[in-house]
């Protein structure tokens, strides 16, 4: 589905590990707005916004969670992208800029990571813990070469994750596609019709088809797309 800029939902697709800070300020200084929602939740945006924060998970976050975590960081260091969660820090400084409410919209990490280990049986929490283990070691050529190839043709990484993992499908993306449709489309009850939306680019698809079953008008950008977009580079401090 997709709506004219004065009625709809624009959902932005990003990578955790890219600089988008030029493509975001491009889009979201130009467009009308009633807001600016995240994919965030409440501890995490306090640990992301806090001055000086820590860049480390806290200790006691569940070791996937840590684990994929740092290899964010490693990834975002060796490929340039900067830190992980940067692009929502753009995006709460340009919502702050134009004077806007920002929206957290994503369920508590730790929650979520608890549901997937309870979850999950036992076969695919080893999967996932050996290939959060071995994404240590990849070199960064390979992971922007696959990047690409992801930015490509996003339907068939999608196929690949709920062929390998079906649990990690319905818990990271499904369920949490569904929370996420469901804030906002009580906050465009709200009146804040006009959101822009900015999440990882695995949620693009499911969460525009969750939203249209909710029958908010959707427009997306994904991050082939939104990578694309020239604009100036502008990280906060």
């Amino acid at each position: 589905m997709t709506s004219s800029p004065a009625e709809g939902m624009l959902l932005l697709g990003t990578a955790h590990v890219v600089d988008l800070a030029g493509p975001l300020r491009s889009v979201l200084s130009q467009r009308p707005l009633d807001g600016v929602a995240v994919e965030l939740d409440q501890e995490r945006a306090a640990a992301l916004f806090s001055e000086g924060h820590d860049r480390r998970p806290a200790r006691d976050v569940p070791l996937l969670a840590r684990l994929w975590g740092h290899l964010q960081r490693r990834l975002g260091e060796e490929i340039g992208g900067g830190d992980p969660g940067e692009e929502m820090k753009i995006a709460a400084t340009l919502a702050r800029e134009r004077g806007l409410p920002l929206f957290l919209i994503d369920d508590p990490i730790r929650r979520t990571f608890a549901n997937l280990v309870r979850s999950m049986p036992a076969k695919e929490r080893v999967t996932l813990l050996l290939g959060a283990l071995m994404g240590l070691f990849v070199p960064a050529r390979r992971v922007s070469e696959e990047m690409d190839r992801y930015a490509e043709r996003p339907e068939e990484f999608a196929e690949e994750i709920r062929r390998a993992s079906p649990t990690v499908a319905r818990v990271l993306l499904d369920d949490r596609n569904e929370h996420m449709a469901e804030r906002l489309s009580q906050l465009r009850g709200e009146g804040f019709g006009r959101l822009a939306v900015v999440v990882g680019d695995a949620h693009v698809p499911g969460l525009s088809a969750a939203l249209a079953r909710r029958g908010v008008p959707v427009e997306s950008i994904p991050f082939r797309e939104l990578r694309t977009i020239r604009g100036p580079s502008s990280r906060p401090s």
